[in-house]
């Protein structure tokens, strides 16, 4: 019988030493949630500062408008902003945008001007597909093609993809939280700036809940977010054979899928199925299709990396259930 003990022991010691001030950690199967604690300063039904969760949530809405027709990898990021990349030699198109191989330059996460100037930005890193380098501003793009293709704002159609697996939960709106980073001023970051771009890459809040609920309808590849030929090209890696860079190089063992991270070859993990994603404040969201489990990590302190909290260890945790 699986108890999780250990994975929710993992998340207690952190907060009891003060690491943490707080968390909520919740495991589900394909029969739903399983287990659910909170710890701290948290309570289990709270929102939380997802950050890059955010991007695998709207990478599930531009892939409904692929399944509809409306989109496909190879659609220009200028036929939605016609304006972008006039100086540019090369094509940026969605499959760039999602893999972050698009070489737009990186801005801040709390840039005054907003992300549609900075996406507009002049110059490039390196030619679409050359490279992979992490990127958020690529999302405004993502969201800018959504926006364009659906005939309604992004935040709209992200949001109702979600709630098709009962994900209500999920909000672009700042008061939903009571967990404002720690530390985010010292960490070089204006949270009340960054907060108020409402970023498609790193700008939703929700609740250990609605995270799981998205889960266990991908364990169940049951069709609600998206169809099942859909869900196994979004776990097909778009980065192999290209050069990757910090901060996710080589060493790190993880490949880009449609906006989705494959921990294919992370060699500290038990087991080498998961896809999920990370945040920049602690979070944690990753699904074992072939182990039949999922879960979530939810706290609030800034660059939580430099902490050495150990993703490795609570993925072993959790696959093996003990």
């Amino acid at each position: 019988m699986t108890t999780f003990d250990h994975a929710f022991d993992w998340a207690r010691r952190h907060v009891d030493a003060g690491t943490l001030p707080g968390g909520v950690l919740g495991v589900a199967t394909s029969d739903g949630i399983i287990a659910l604690d909170a710890f701290g300063d948290a309570g289990t039904g709270d929102h939380y500062p997802l950050f890059s969760i955010t991007k695998p949530l709207v990478g599930l809405a531009a892939l409904r408008l692929i399944e509809q027709g409306r989109l496909t990898l190879e659609t220009p990021l200028a036929t939605a902003v016609p304006e972008f990349g006039a100086d540019r030699d090369d094509m940026v198109r969605l499959r760039h945008l999602v893999s972050h191989t698009s070489g737009i330059p990186e801005p801040a996460l709390d840039v005054p001007p907003g992300l549609r100037p900075a996406l507009l930005a002049p110059g490039r890193d390196f030619a679409a597909g050359a490279i992979s380098r992490y990127s958020t501003i690529a999302y405004e793009g993502i969201a800018a093609l959504i926006s364009h293709a659906g005939g309604a704002p992004w935040e709209q159609q992200v949001l109702e993809t979600l709630a098709g697996a009962d994900a209500t939960g999920v909000t672009f709106d700042v008061e939903a939280t009571r967990h404002a980073p720690v530390e985010c001023a010292e960490q070089g970051v204006d949270w009340e700036l960054f907060a108020s771009h409402r970023n498609p890459g790193a700008g939703a809040f929700a609740t250990a809940e609605d995270l799981l609920a998205v889960a266990v309808s991908l364990l169940r590849d049951d069709g609600r977010l998206v169809h099942p030929v859909t869900r196994a090209m979004m776990r097909r890696s778009l980065t192999d054979g290209i050069p990757t860079i910090d901060p996710y190089p080589p060493e790190r063992g993880t490949h880009w899928g449609f906006t989705w991270c494959l921990r294919d070859a992370a060699p500290a993990a038990l087991a080498r199925d998961a896809f999920g994603h990370g945040g920049w404040a602690g979070t944690d969201f990753w699904v074992h299709p072939e182990h039949d489990v999922a879960f979530v990590f939810l706290t609030n302190v800034a660059s939580s990396g430099r902490l050495g909290l150990g993703l490795d260890e609570l993925d072993n945790a959790v696959v093996t259930g003990r």
